[in-house]
């Protein structure tokens, strides 16, 4: 059966990692075989009406789902869907099509979720994978990802239970040895600068020892920065002399989520407000930009805790820093994901709009949504 990908601009890093170990061809439209998607919460909707479509259609396709929202929401996307790969899929997608190609028993497949008579059957969880063992990439070029998992269990994020709460990193020869096919190297990572450790201490040692070694290639790094950030905590003044010292970023892309004392105990950021502002004040020191991701309409968000992080925007603003807005999205697989958004003030509203006209705020909040761009060179 021939194998495709269904791809998505919105979905390419992860087709990046995966199609180099299926031999999959890439269609912007289903095809009659094994049709492989990835994708999360936003793009679910216009993903079941294609493949629903293509269903109506008698299309002779078997359709596999994987990403972050599959992963967390099996049973919905088994109404559309074949099977469904839950979790990491370097190991498992490659045994579920040779269990399609050649007849065999799809159960016997670890970490997948498919209906047998009616019922749905998840097999075995899969181990996580040693990344050392697989490319981030081979004929789509993506940034490469040097780590995977969080420790910290953000209550509105996905990572750690998609990923796990054990940190992982590709070595920094592998690394290194990806980063040649690139004009300029980027990365992607929870948190860039836990870059070696277990996410909860930094190892600074191992963060110099891989820009050390991506700076022999000579060409640019961006570190730390978009589509990667760092967290506030992990910022010092050793970090962003390394960074200065190996790097050509002029940002430093910083979670900070809310500006809310109160906010930030409840999402279990795991640091407070002052965390933030010092960490913005060590970037600015160092000849660096903060760009600080703020979540508005968190569901225990208050009106004066809107209002917090409505001051510490205008305080970035005021230092020279940048703010990316995001409006909370509930994520299936979180604690948050049955819980509604708070109202966005129209306090809220005019400062984000007046910030993005000024071109200090990228992002999406209410129902005005901005592009995010590289903002690193």
């Amino acid at each position: 059966m021939k194998i495709w990908f269904r791809y998505n601009s919105r979905n390419s890093y992860s087709i990046a990692a995966l199609i180099p170990l299926v031999d999959a061809d890439l269609v912007l439209q289903p095809r009659a075989g094994i049709m492989l998607y990835s994708f999360a919460t936003p793009q679910a909707g216009e993903v079941y009406q294609e493949v629903d479509t293509a269903r109506k259609a008698k299309l002779d396709a078997v359709f596999v789902a994987g990403g972050p929202h599959p992963s967390a929401v099996p049973e919905e996307v088994l109404e559309h869907f074949d099977f469904v790969v839950v979790g990491e899929g370097e190991e498992t997608l490659p045994e579920l099509i040779r269990a399609i190609t050649d007849g065999l028993d799809s159960g016997m497949v670890k970490g997948i979720a498919y209906k047998s008579q009616g019922l749905i059957c998840f097999t075995e969880k899969r181990a996580p994978v040693n990344l050392d063992l697989y490319p981030p990439f081979t004929r789509i070029l993506a940034p490469i990802e040097i780590s995977r998992g969080c420790p910290w269990g953000c209550t509105y994020c996905q990572t750690p239970r998609l990923f796990g709460r054990c940190m992982r990193h590709r070595s920094i020869p592998v690394i290194s040895r990806y980063a040649r096919r690139h004009k300029d190297i980027r990365s992607t990572s929870p948190n860039s600068l836990a870059y070696g450790s277990d996410g909860r201490r930094p190892r600074l040692e191992k963060v110099k020892a891989l820009l050390e070694e991506l700076s022999e290639q000579k060409k640019p790094i961006y570190f730390g920065t978009f589509p990667s950030e760092v967290r506030p905590d992990f910022v010092t003044d050793e970090a962003l002399e390394i960074i200065t010292q190996h790097c050509a970023n002029k940002t430093i892309s910083l979670g900070g989520q809310s500006g809310s004392p109160a906010v930030l105990k409840s999402i279990r950021r795991g640091h407070g407000r002052q965390e933030i502002e010092s960490a913005c004040e060590h970037i600015l020191d160092h000849g660096l930009v903060p760009q600080v991701d703020l979540i508005f309409g968190l569901p225990m968000e208050s009106a004066e805790d809107q209002q917090m992080t409505l001051d510490l925007a205008r305080w970035i603003e005021g230092k020279g820093g940048k703010v990316r807005a995001h409006r909370f999205m509930p994520l299936p697989g979180t604690p948050l994901w049955d819980k509604k958004p708070a109202p966005l003030s129209s306090d809220a509203e005019a400062l984000l709009g007046s910030l993005a006209q000024r071109g200090r705020l990228t992002g999406s909040w209410g129902r005005k949504i901005k592009a995010e761009k590289d903002e690193t060179a």
